[in-house]
């Protein structure tokens, strides 16, 4: 939770404003006199030596954890704005100051696109660090990560502040240095893996990670919300699983609604009676509803969800021999990421690949409950009022809008709605080639690869070169993005959201500045609605930064899949001989889809935490009795009591301290061993926990009931193996042979992210389809509407 500072009379003002603003929202404007306050400090600190400066940075420091009061804010701010002149050539603006403070009060702050979030992240992760905090800036990959650090390495080199980063190729030892500076630029799946990894260790000293502090996240909606509960997982005994090519093979000849069904929002689909007695026959006439045929039909049935409904180039790609899934959000390579349940074995045998080794599972943690250990939460993004209610339900954050420093004059049209997905590209590919003619630049956002190559051909074939940034091509998008507004560009995106990149009118090198903004600026397009009307904003704000004019349009269709997916076919009236759609009813539909679209997100964000909140204490129980073990004599304790006569032996014979030693090790290594079953068991049971609903059960409660039952032996079970694996085990000067007596972790490990599923459990689907099924009866015998 973020900090709050202010007294009594501030804590009445934030209560009376909760009732009545929006959930979760804030007004940060009343902290105006704070940065009226940093002006009157800016002649002061201009005259100072760069020793001077760091003696005055020096000078706001003070007890870490006591709030910020006024006049140090004041400072900060003054002092961060006079190492960005210094460093940068910028002086921040007033509003960039306006966030700075938001961050240090501990608020997620929404900032428009090129209103300079980075700089504000700097500058709040330095009044942190100057206070004695330990700062982690998370962002959306390893690229911002680094560009970051190295771009404002000199602001904090100006204030005293040590700066480091992390990224993929970080080796074990830097990461320990980076992470032992003031600030540390992290992408939230490396400082992830980095937590996963230290949970594992047998020596305190190879830990790399201090105790969590502060984070600032950039993209924060992103992050804290669309991938909140993304699971990071640390691997290790690799299991090569089944071969599923045949399978695929089968699968791939079955035809829809004759052998298999898809429901009407393309998120189940079952084998008919017909499709069951098809595939049976052409497995030599098995029954697949036996026990024996239990593993088969779960092939089987994931093969079909791989056929079905996951598409390439739009949910995933295959590049260099593997399926790369594309992250949604992002419109780019989800790196590292996995399907769960055998479904990415699916997809590859689909494709003909060599399915990969997923592993035992020894550890997971949610991208929530990653970031819900730090002692301060904040946040800025440029979409983050639209969800200030699932920051503030999720993360007991409260959310500010921070004005632009010079008046948005954008102009937004309304939605250009076509009858058919091949009328809506056509007049796509007219309204570029007008504007394009004119020499405006445009910025084409997709919703996906496939799209994006569509429309890029398409183009080609109208003689007019576009340039694609898709998730086959992103280690190129910096440069794509920072030329997307030069005279008579056209630039094709799939998703925009977290690029990093500004888009400033004119070439690299400024000579056509002007021409650009004479002709109205960035013209932004976009093909179609994206699942939440965050991404839209996230495409319009593209245009328009600092003043700078431009116009934003969306074309969308009735047979674009947010609509389609989600409400009832929709019936036009007033239709064009072009196909342009003129109903306000039928545009209300794609409104009210997409907003569908957002409750099934949150729906399922809700669900998922639920489940995982139990099980994050229980992790959090272990945790704190590894600590323990790993630390401390506890080990010892145990097994001398536990195994009295044995452990004199082994003392009388290898000394007290390899003793000790030995009965750590074994003990940490059951400890691990005994969560990782722990978790494959509830995992297990929540697989089918979904099917007790139609037993008139609470699936959540009964899920819960299990989980606490089952961790009520844990510890016991621990020690009583510990205890026969010590009574084993050989123990000599030279120390306690692991291997030998089967305690030896595995001999590898691997991180990776799990793409949660995105049908949801097998237990789920089939609940949520079997009484789909039921209800349908209902009304067919007139039971109910």
């Amino acid at each position: 939770m973020g900090e709050r500072g202010g007294g009594w009379f501030r804590g009445i003002g934030d209560r009376v404003r909760r009732i009545i603003e929006r959930p979760g929202s804030a007004d940060l404007l009343r902290y105006r006199p704070v940065v009226d306050a940093a002006g009157e400090f800016e002649d002061e600190f201009r005259e100072l030596s760069p020793e001077g400066l760091i003696e005055a940075a020096e000078q706001v420091r003070a007890e870490p954890d006591r709030p910020f009061e006024a006049d140090e804010l004041a400072r900060i701010c003054a002092l961060g704005r006079e190492a960005a002149r210094r460093a940068l050539d910028e002086r921040p603006f007033d509003t960039q100051l306006l966030g700075v403070v938001g961050l240090l009060r501990g608020y997620v702050v929404e900032m428009a696109t090129g209103e300079g979030k980075t700089l504000v992240g700097a500058l709040a992760a330095a009044g942190f660090a100057l206070r004695g905090r330990r700062v982690h800036v998370v962002s959306v990959n390893d690229y911002l990560a680094r560009r970051d650090a190295e771009w404002m390495g000199e602001l904090y080199e100006l204030l005293g502040v040590r700066v480091g980063f992390v990224d993929q190729h970080t080796e074990p030892e830097q990461r320990r240095e980076a992470y032992a500076c003031d600030v540390t630029y992290v992408p939230v799946s490396e400082v992830g893996f980095d937590v996963l990894r230290d949970r594992m260790r047998t020596d305190p000293d190879e830990i790399l990670l201090p105790e969590p502090d502060v984070v600032i996240v950039d993209e924060a909606d992103s992050v804290m919300i669309d991938e909140a509960t993304v699971p990071l997982v640390l691997a290790g005994a690799i299991d090569h699983g089944h071969d599923d090519v045949d399978v695929a093979h089968l699968v791939r000849d079955l035809a829809e609604s004759v052998h298999y069904e898809v429901d009407g929002d393309r998120r189940n689909v079952f084998l008919t009676d017909t499709g069951i007695d098809h595939v049976q026959e052409l497995l030599g006439g098995v029954d697949l509803y036996t026990v024996e045929q239990a593993d088969q039909l779960t092939r089987i049935q994931l093969a079909l969800h791989a056929h079905a409904l996951l598409h390439r180039d739009v949910d995933y790609l295959v590049r260099d021999g593997r399926v790369e899934l594309i992250n949604a959000a992002r419109g780019r390579v989800a790196r590292l990421q996995r399907w769960p349940d055998g479904l990415h074995a699916a997809v590859e045998a689909k494709e003909g690949l060599d399915t990969t080794p997923t592993g035992t599972i020894l550890d997971s943690i949610l991208v929530q409950a990653l970031i819900g250990r730090y002692r301060t939460v904040c946040g800025m993004s440029g979409t983050a009022v639209a969800v200030a209610d699932q920051l503030a339900e999720f993360y007991r954050l409260e959310t500010g809008a921070i004005p632009t420093n010079v008046p948005c004059v954008r102009t937004d049209e309304p939605d250009r709605l076509y009858l058919t997905e091949d009328a809506k590209f056509d007049a796509i590919v007219e309204y570029v080639r007008t504007v394009h003619e004119e020499g405006r630049p445009v910025l084409l956002g997709t919703a996906s690869v496939a799209e994006s190559e569509r429309i890029a051909r398409t183009l080609v074939e109208a003689e007019i070169g576009g340039v694609v940034l898709n998730a086959k091509n992103d280690a190129e998008e910096a440069g794509i993005i920072a030329r997307a507004g030069e005279f008579g560009r056209v630039t094709i995106s799939t998703q925009m959201a977290g690029r990093g990149t500004d888009i400033r009118l004119g070439s690299t090198d400024g000579e056509d500045d002007g021409r650009v903004t004479e002709l109205g600026g960035l013209c932004v397009v976009g093909a179609g609605r994206y699942h939440t009307g965050r991404l839209d904003d996230q495409l319009r704000g593209r245009a328009g930064r600092q003043g700078d004019p431009g116009s934003s349009v969306f074309f969308t269709s009735l047979e674009d899949q947010v609509l389609v997916d989600r409400v009832r076919p929709v019936q036009a009236r007033k239709v064009d001989e072009d196909g342009r759609v003129h109903d306000t009813e039928a545009q209300r539909s794609m409104d009210h889809a997409q907003r569908v679209a957002e409750g099934e997100h949150l729906a399922m964000h809700r669900n998922t935490w639920r489940y995982h909140q139990l099980i994050t204490i229980q992790r959090d129980n272990v945790l704190q009795h590894r600590d323990d073990v790993l630390r401390n004599d506890l080990a010892a304790k145990r097994m001398r009591y536990m195994c009295a006569e044995h452990y004199e032996s082994c003392e009388a014979e290898a000394g007290e301290a390899v003793t000790a030693e030995a009965a750590r090790l074994i003990v940490l290594h059951q400890l691990d061993r005994r969560w990782s079953e722990h978790m494959s068991y509830l995992a297990d049971v929540r697989e089918g926990i979904h099917l007790r609903a139609l037993g008139r059960e609470t699936p959540i409660d009964e899920f819960h009931r299990i989980a606490v039952e089952e961790f009520g032996t844990f510890l016991t079970t621990v020690y009583d193996r510990a205890a026969d694996t010590f009574e084993r085990a050989e123990i000599t000067a030279d120390g306690v042979d692991l291997e030998a007596i089967g305690a030896q972790g595995p001999s590898s490990t691997w991180t990776y992210l799990i793409n949660d599923n995105p049908f949801g459990t097998h237990g789920e689907r089939l609940a949520e389809y079997v009484g789909g099924k039921v209800r349908q009866g209902a009304v067919k015998l007139g039971l109910r509407d």
